[in-house]
This record gives C-alpha cells, structure tokens and sequence, in this order.
C-alpha cells in the first residue's frame, strides 16, 4: 500500500511540476483572494483585517483547495487513467493514499505563500509559529483526505465541476471553524474561549475519520465512479 501511495503521490506530483497549473493559476487565485477581502473590509481600518486574519486565511484556504482537488480528479478522467489504475493491480487505499498526499503537498505550499500575503496585506505578526503548523498540518491532511474522497465521487459525473463545491463545501465546514479558531490567537492576537488544543484535538479526530474512510472504501468508490 505504501509503496503505491509513493507511486501514485509521485505522478501527481511530477504531472502539477510540469504543468504548472497549481503555481501559474491556483497560488495567484488564492492570492487575489487576500486582496479582495482587503479590499472589501477596507484597508484603512487595519484593525479589523487583523482580527479577521485567521478567518480570512482558511477560508482562502478552502476556496483554493477545491481548485486543487478538482485538478486532482481531472487527471484520473484524462485519457483512461482512472481504468488503468483499476487493471493496474495497485493497492486502492494505496491509490487514496497517494493522491491525497500530492493534494496536501500543494496545500501546504499555497498555505506558506497565503501566510506570508496575510503577513504583508493585512499587517499581521505572528506568534505562535508551533501552534500554526500543527494546525496547518492537520488541517491540511483533513482537506486532503476529504477532497479526494468527494472527488472521486463526483469523477463520474458530468456537472462534477459544479457538483464537488456543493458536496465538500458543507463536509468541510467544520475543519474551517476548527483552524480558524485553533490559529486564531497566533495570527490576531485575540484570546478565544475555547483553547486552541481542542480545536487541534477536532481538527485531528476529522482527519482520522477521512483517512480511515477513504483507505476502507476508496476501491468501492473507484469501481462506482
């Protein structure tokens, strides 16, 4: 299984490097973002993009990831890849494995190039760095797993494009309010009434449950799509 997921992980990723799609149209994306919600919230009130930093930031976040997935599941759709894999003999959890991690290495790369935007946008400092990469971390994983699972629900559709935001968008809600609650003090400042841990603690009991369930069903999901 593992070695499959390095197999898979490694196509993913090597296709993302020679296109470019992931650097030339999902990180200017994410980061056009920023600067609309700059924009939006009026940036001569810095105040109130500092103390909506972390909100701002996952959320950017999200909205970017179903870019990623989306790309993601588009390549098992081009040109039989999706019935290859399936004549192949590879591990499906292996496959799961593999696609989600090349899904999260490209998150976690758009999470340093948002961080580094919401620092020079929105006049933020940064304290905490531990706290924000163990949420980054599990956060990330959670996006992952859970994308990948949906897309490849949806891979078999015709409207799948408009069809993955509506069934992701509202599974993934809560790894929204987890991070941005769990990261809320490193990026703002602000004291929240829930400490940090417990968001972190929810933020990894989501990512279990999707990792779980995306290496038990995975094939089923394959064979249906």
């Amino acid at each position: 299984m593992w070695r499959d997921a390095l197999l898979v992980a490694g196509k993913d990723l090597r296709i993302e490097r020679r296109s470019r799609v992931a650097l030339n149209q999902v990180a200017p994306f994410a980061v056009l973002i920023l600067v609309l919600f700059a924009f939006a919230l009026d940036p001569d009130r810095g105040d109130v993009l500092v103390q909506a930093a972390s909100g701002l930031f996952w959320v950017a976040v999200l909205l970017s990831s179903l870019l990623a997935v989306q790309r993601s599941a588009a390549l098992e759709a081009a040109d039989g890849v999706a019935d290859a894999q399936r004549l192949s003999g590879l591990d499906p959890a292996g496959i799961f494995l593999g696609k989600a991690a090349a899904v999260a290495v490209q998150l976690a790369v758009l999470e340093v190039i948002l961080g580094v935007g919401v620092v020079l946008l929105y006049n933020v400092h940064l304290s905490g760095i531990g706290t924000l990469v163990i949420t980054a971390v599990a956060a990330t994983i959670g996006l992952a797993a859970a994308g990948t699972l949906y897309g490849v629900l949806a891979a078999g559709l015709r409207v799948r494009e408009t069809l993955l935001p509506l069934l992701l968008l509202p599974v993934v809600a809560p790894v929204l309010i987890a991070a941005t609650r769990a990261s809320e003090s490193a990026l703002t400042g602000l004291a929240s009434a829930v400490a940090p841990a417990d968001w972190l603690r929810l933020l990894a009991v989501f990512a279990v449950i999707y990792v779980a369930f995306g290496v038990a069903a995975y094939g089923s999901l394959m064979e249906e799509s």
